[in-house]
């Protein structure tokens, strides 16, 4: 029970990887915020890591509405009494080369990615300033650290994202705030699944070629990351014990990226 007793928000949880995190977390004795675009998605997480014994809430955020996350993480505060730890995974893709994209679908993953992660950062460590500390996390990806063709939003929303969690840490370490970054490589979650046809289109490859050729080519052993990975990650950075791991973008890659 690594997180026993603690509050945690996550955001974008109600499927995929905020999903895993939510769950693990309810599992290691975290009071769970499951935070999604709905009180209907958000709600199914919610029933699962109560079936499982743990405790949790489903809220309703956009994370680019700051009238709505201000006010979702007060009802936080207002329930349980705190925020211990918040992940701003949520998160949304969008294929395009750079010479046909269209300025709203850049604004669209900018908003959600980097503009979420500051909304959500800002009301969190609102709360955890006054409550003596806490830890912030960030949903990046292996594109928080290189390019790849066909992403120029997403890329330069996750390198934004890193260098986010690196403000933060300096600021936060005096009111004993820790932040770190998760870098994944490919999960198979909807959003890669979508991904596959839309690249196979665009690079006139095979949906399989795209997986073994593109997504894949530079791991050492040709495996998606899992779900399980990335949230035994995200237990590990939030119950680790001290601001000696503070600022730091964690990769889990199979490889991919060597830092």
């Amino acid at each position: 029970m690594r997180l026993e007793n603690q509050i945690a928000l996550i955001t974008g949880a109600g499927r995929g990887i905020g999903r895993a995190i939510a769950e693990h977390y309810g599992r290691e004795g975290a009071r769970v915020v499951v935070a999604d675009l709905t009180l209907e998605s958000a709600q199914e997480a919610v029933d699962a890591i109560e079936k499982a014994g743990g405790t949790a809430m489903a809220l309703a955020m956009d994370v680019t509405d700051e009238a709505a996350v201000d006010e979702g993480v007060a009802t936080i505060v207002k329930t349980w009494g705190g925020l211990d730890i918040a992940v701003a995974n949520a998160g949304i893709q969008h294929i395009d080369p750079l010479h046909k994209l269209a300025y709203a679908d850049w604004r669209r993953v900018m908003n959600v990615h980097l503009d979420g992660a500051f909304l959500v950062t800002r009301a969190a460590l609102k709360q955890m300033y006054v409550g003596g500390g806490g830890t912030m996390l960030y949903m990046g990806s292996v594109h928080s650290l290189e390019a790849s063709p066909l992403k120029a939003p997403y890329v330069a929303a996750k390198h934004g994202m890193l260098g986010l969690c690196r403000a933060v840490a300096k600021e936060g370490a005096e009111h004993g705030v820790r932040s770190n970054i998760i870098c994944p490589g490919f999960v198979r979650t909807p959003l890669v699944d979508k991904q596959i046809p839309e690249q196979a289109k665009e690079l006139g490859l095979s949906e399989e070629d795209v997986i073994s050729k593109v997504m894949l080519k530079n791991t050492v052993d040709g495996k998606f990351t899992t779900l399980e990975d990335v949230s035994e990650m995200a237990v590990h950075l939030a119950a680790f014990p001290s601001a000696a791991l503070t600022g730091q973008s964690i990769v889990v890659s199979h490889g991919w990226h060597m830092q």
